[in-house]
């Protein structure tokens, strides 16, 4: 069977498209990261990238005069590629709900929370200010509405009595590189389907089931 067509989109150094990239690399990974694509000319990733022998392109926001405008350009250079499937890694420029209904059901996020809970930014913040004993991350299926979509994998950490944002962060980093790379595995597969607002998984193993509980020492 041909392997899925993946272009990951960042915009600085992209660790989680470096951690598809590396899945990717295995025999048995039923995707291929065709090309990373950045809207930031310095985005860090792209060198990464090119290392890898991925094609790269850089499509600069700045030099459109509309979001449609620059979205357009990304759809041409995609759609020439015959990309299946669009991953957002740290791509930070809102996407319009025309682009997003464009590539439905093919483009996939992750977020640094336990979605739905805290949408949007300074994540790690409002979950300790919340009191929350416990955070995550999740892999969604995007929507026009931000951080919104169909969940297909999340990983759940603990919220420790002294934590800083940096802390909490950098634990929740480690579980999406090992979720992103299984739930595209998961969708390149086809066994991930979607029923209105979720999702169903066919035949699924014990990492599958929607939530990873890793272990930590509290």
């Amino acid at each position: 069977m041909a392997k899925v067509k993946v272009a990951v989109l960042i915009s600085s150094r992209g660790t989680n498209m470096q951690s598809l990239v590396r899945a990717s690399q295995e025999a048995d990974f039923p995707a291929e990261i065709v090309s990373v694509l950045s809207n930031n000319p310095d985005a860090a990733g792209l060198k990464f990238a090119a290392e890898n022998g991925i094609l790269t392109q850089i499509v600069d926001h700045r030099e459109f005069d509309s979001r449609e405008a620059f979205e357009e350009k990304i759809s041409e250079y995609l759609e020439n590629l015959n990309i299946d499937l669009i991953c957002l890694a740290g791509f930070m420029r809102l996407l319009t709900g025309e682009f997003v209904n464009r590539w439905r059901d093919r483009i996939l996020n992750i977020h640094p929370s336990l979605l739905p809970a805290f949408k949007g930014l300074h994540v790690h913040e409002r979950a300790i200010e919340s009191g929350a004993r416990f955070a995550g991350c999740t892999v969604h299926f995007v929507r026009p509405e931000m951080d919104d979509g169909p969940i297909i994998v999340q990983a759940v950490v603990p919220v420790l009595q002294d934590d800083t944002p940096d802390d909490l962060a950098a634990r929740i980093l480690e579980q999406e590189h090992q979720i992103y790379p299984h739930a595209l595995k998961l969708v390149a597969e086809q066994r991930v389907h979607i029923h209105g607002a979720v999702t169903r998984i066919e035949n699924p193993d014990e990492q599958a089931l929607s939530l990873i509980n890793p272990k930590c020492e509290v």
